[in-house]
């Protein structure tokens, strides 16, 4: 008999998550065609074994999504760690889906990615793999140039690289996608910061660290908005066309 290993798969909307999960498992989870979201809530995908063990993976709702809020996407994988967490479940292993075709990593793709870091805490960045995918959509040239620049940058995957996590490429094949998962179904299985922060401390969501990024990056972006505003507001009163103001 197997005992369980359980992997979370995380990410932004439209990041290749749920395929992911269909292709190492071999399950059937819908997968979304377009802009809209297909993992309204967690799914998870049917166990299978891999090098002795069996493995589970869980594909998680994306931040940046279309019809809910940040913190509702978070509220939600939140309920269902502290859940599994209170059952005496722990994660083997944490992978978050990052695309390569994305020309730059902008404010949005920054705020969920420290909301991810957050919620899961230093502790446990060594069982954290961050997997670039989409390759096929750029040449070598360009996807080298941004990998090296995610990985070298403290605004991006550099922090939780210099704790242990791994960087590794998908090609968008099983054996990939498994080749990925034994680079983490051995490791020691840890508590996310986010589940001892609602389960051991008893803390409310809105307490929580990965709510408190959210919190900063949101005020953050409303300040830039009300700078944006202003400077727009004074250009009219100097008739200046505000479309010639420049960033």
């Amino acid at each position: 008999m197997y005992s369980l290993t359980p992997c979370r798969v995380m990410g932004m909307v439209g990041s290749g998550k749920t395929s992911f999960v269909n292709s190492a498992s071999g399950s059937a989870l819908k997968v979304g065609d377009n802009l809209w979201s297909c993992t309204a809530d967690t799914q998870v995908s049917k166990p299978f074994q891999l090098d002795g063990r069996q493995i589970s993976l869980i594909d998680t709702p994306g931040f940046d999504d279309t019809t809910k809020s940040d913190f509702d996407v978070l509220n939600a994988i939140a309920v269902f760690l502290a859940q599994s967490y209170k059952q005496g479940t722990k994660l083997a292993g944490i992978i978050y889906l990052h695309r390569i075709s994305d020309i730059r990593m902008g404010g949005i793709s920054t705020r969920c990615f420290r909301m991810f870091r957050e919620l899961c805490g230093e502790t446990t960045f060594k069982n954290i793999v961050i997997v670039t995918n989409m390759w096929g959509q750029v040449s070598q040239t360009v996807g080298n140039a941004r990998e090296a620049e995610l990985a070298s940058d403290t605004l991006f995957f550099k922090p939780v690289l210099d704790k242990g996590a791994q960087l590794l490429r998908h090609d968008n094949t099983a054996d990939g996608a498994r080749n990925i998962l034994r680079r983490i179904i051995k490791n020691h299985p840890l508590p996310l910061l986010v589940q001892t922060d609602l389960v051991d401390r008893r803390l409310d969501l809105s307490g929580t660290s990965a709510a408190n990024a959210l919190d900063c990056a949101v005020n953050k972006q409303k300040e830039k908005h009300r700078i944006e505003l202003t400077r727009v507001r004074q250009a009219k009163d100097e008739g200046i066309d505000p479309l010639l103001l420049s960033n």
